[in-house]
């Protein structure tokens, strides 16, 4: 299973969240399109600025909780360790695809969507 820890910011040097999901796609979407209430949707942090991947949920967890637990400038600049621009990373993750991945597949399965 590939997991993802990944912080999203609602502009450069904006309102951070920190998260993990084992469905970085649709995860992306998800905020970008406020399906959740909570933090996310209230602080609109909608632009994917950092994240890293790995095989172990338990690892990419680990990683959450320890980047949440740093403070501000320590989250700044390992944003800006990998994305000094503050680039939508969300946009080379999604591409063009405008609905949600996990609907995608869906209409191709017909099965329900997974949460990740």
């Amino acid at each position: 299973m590939n997991c993802s820890v990944y912080i999203m910011a609602s502009k450069r040097n904006g309102t951070l969240y920190t998260g993990v999901t084992s469905n970085l796609e649709q995860r992306v979407w998800q905020h970008r399109n406020g399906t959740f209430e909570g933090f996310s949707k209230e602080y609109g942090t909608k632009l994917l600025v950092w994240y890293e991947s790995g095989e172990a949920i338990e690892g990419a967890i680990m990683r959450e909780k320890q980047i949440k637990k740093w403070n501000r400038i320590w989250k700044l600049r390992l944003i800006e360790s990998m994305n000094p621009e503050w680039r939508d990373l969300g946009d080379e993750i999604l591409g063009s695809n405008q609905i949600c991945p996990s609907e995608a597949q869906t209409s191709r399965s017909g099965s329900p969507p997974s949460r990740g």
